[in-house]
């Protein structure tokens, strides 16, 4: 003890204290690291581009950018496996737009070189068309107490959520923009392009609750 601190609250406040990592190969990565610092100005951000990057992480954002090449660089820096296996450990894993693109198991269009695909979900690519398709929309967002502003530019589409995903946000026609898997999160726009830090908190709030909990079997396993 010190300080008259158990270790398990040292352990709570060290959790809360996270590292997110921003894959940083291409794309919208410095607008979602300054999202997190302010959402929450004790979070670590670490831009990811090889797998060292990765140790340590509570957390990974993968950001909108182009798909095909973020897939190619994927491969080309040897972070796919890597990636991968971190999300199936547990790592929380956001993707937005072209993340959700790199998270999806299924994908019509064209699937890229290098991609996660651990998400049941069947995701369109550029499913609105071109970039002069682009739109903005507000949108319920479930976890989130108001709407969000939503930034669609050459966006994707869920055509199917799997029984392992659900649906959190859909278009007014009911169309798919996100969806989570446990620790896995997709979201079709980019909640970086607006003033509203919401989902990055949010995100925050899940690398956070699964680094305690992470912490807490660590512990039992020690205890046993």
């Amino acid at each position: 003890m010190t300080n008259g601190v158990q270790p398990s609250e040292r352990e709570t406040r060290n959790a809360q204290r996270v590292t997110i990592g921003v894959l940083a190969v291409q794309g919208d990565f410095a607008e979602h690291a300054a999202m997190l610092r302010r959402a929450d100005p004790a979070v670590v951000v670490r831009e990811v581009r090889t797998p060292k990057d990765l140790a340590g992480l509570d957390g990974l954002i993968v950001p909108g950018g182009e798909s095909t090449t973020m897939g190619k660089l994927l491969v080309a820096y040897g972070l796919e496996e890597p990636i991968k296996s971190a999300a199936q450990a547990g790592l929380p894993v956001w993707g937005t737009c072209a993340g959700m693109i790199l998270l999806a198991r299924e994908i019509i269009g064209g699937a890229p070189d290098g991609r996660i695909g651990l998400m049941d979900l069947t995701v369109q690519r550029n499913a609105f068309g071109r970039q002069i398709d682009s739109f903005e929309t507000d949108l319920a967002f479930k976890g989130l107490e108001h709407p969000i502003h939503a930034v669609f530019i050459r966006a994707p589409l869920v055509e199917r959520v799997g029984p392992e995903a659900e649906a959190l946000a859909t278009l007014p026609d009911g169309r798919v923009v996100a969806a989570r898997q446990g620790h896995l999160l997709a979201t079709a726009f980019h909640p970086e392009l607006t003033p509203d830090t919401s989902l990055h908190a949010l995100f925050i709030r899940s690398c956070q609750q699964s680094a305690i909990s992470h912490q807490e079997s660590s512990r039992r396993s020690l205890v046993s």
